[in-house]
């Protein structure tokens, strides 16, 4: 597995929610209590979205666009930056601000459900949206969410377009299953967005990342997430490179921006963080899981990477 769809896989959003919102302008929706990661994408017409809490400029969606938000930041979806909500919605509750016999009236569409997972209004001219909050897991997802700034866009492109056509259509539907479908494509849609952003000019991603591409430092860095247990040696790294163990060292150095072993040790210590926050295994089983002999030597570099014990560790994230 390589190490992108390693890091997905491990730190999978959960309880996923999808909304479609049809609503002619003027119109503004603020969310709070926003989760990890929220996907904004415009499907007709266009939309801003700002961020209420980092100082980031608004961004303007054409159609196909996505936004990608990193990070639990509030922020206001609308048909123009200057537009000031008329709702603020946190979680499935909505609270109508404003003068309040306006902001009834103009938010009366959102209100109104269109069907499954679809409100608005409905009428031509409308700016049609889709919403995606996503739950990510554990230390894994803090790794997820270093590969973005704050707020990040996708320009449209005929993979990314595809897929959020596929959801648009799928998120109307009531049918068994259904939730799974959406949380799949959902899925689809951002590892697609994911790609294409970190793929794009003026992306600032982790060195790890850039270096997937190299022949050698993206194939050492596989062999390490596939086998994170493995006791690993540089030289036996090299060797697998066909390269001397001191060019290699230096290559990967150079491209991941860390020597291998402490590329490794960091990895090891983020799977041992999760498996500690979703397991009930033992401290010493979760140091075997990842590589350790004793859990002893875990905890000691545990502390190091983390500030604190793997049992106190536990009983925080718990």
């Amino acid at each position: 597995m390589d190490v992108l769809s390693d890091l997905l896989h491990r730190a999978h959003a959960r309880n996923a929610l999808v909304r479609q919102l049809i609503q002619r302008p003027p119109w503004a929706l603020a969310f709070t209590g926003a989760p990890p990661l929220t996907v904004v994408a415009a499907l007709g017409g266009h939309a801003s979205v700002r961020l209420d809490d980092a100082g980031v400029a608004p961004v303007r969606l054409a159609p196909g666009d996505i936004a990608l938000i990193g990070g639990a930041h509030p922020h206001t979806i609308a048909d123009d930056p200057s537009t000031p909500p008329q709702a603020v919605i946190h979680g499935s509750r909505k609270l109508l601000v404003g003068d309040g016999v306006a902001a009834a009236g103009a938010m009366a569409g959102v209100q109104r459900s269109l069907g499954p997972r679809t409100y608005g209004d409905g009428l031509p001219g409308a700016t049609i949206m889709l919403r995606g909050a996503c739950e990510l897991r554990g230390e894994a997802g803090v790794r997820l969410l270093g590969m973005l700034p704050a707020l990040a866009v996708v320009p449209a492109q005929p993979r990314t377009r595809a897929a959020l056509d596929l959801l648009a259509a799928e998120v109307a539907r009531d049918e068994p299953g259904q939730d799974a479908v959406l949380h799949r494509l959902l899925d689809l849609v951002l590892v697609l967005a994911l790609r294409a952003w970190c793929g794009g000019p003026g992306a600032s991603v982790p060195s790890w990342h850039r270096a997937l591409a190299d022949p050698v430092a993206g194939e050492a860095l596989r062999l390490l997430h596939e086998r994170p247990a493995h006791r690993w040696t540089v030289a036996e790294l090299a060797a697998g490179a066909g390269m001397s163990r001191a060019a290699f060292a230096a290559r990967f150095r150079s491209m991941v921006g860390e020597p291998p072993l402490t590329y490794l040790t960091g990895w090891r210590m983020t799977l041992g963080a999760d498996l500690l926050s979703d397991t009930d295994a033992t401290v010493a089983a979760v140091a075997r899981e990842v590589g350790y002999g004793d859990a002893f030597a875990f905890s000691v570099a545990f502390k190091r990477a983390h500030g604190v014990s793997p049992s106190a560790w536990r009983r925080r994230t718990r």
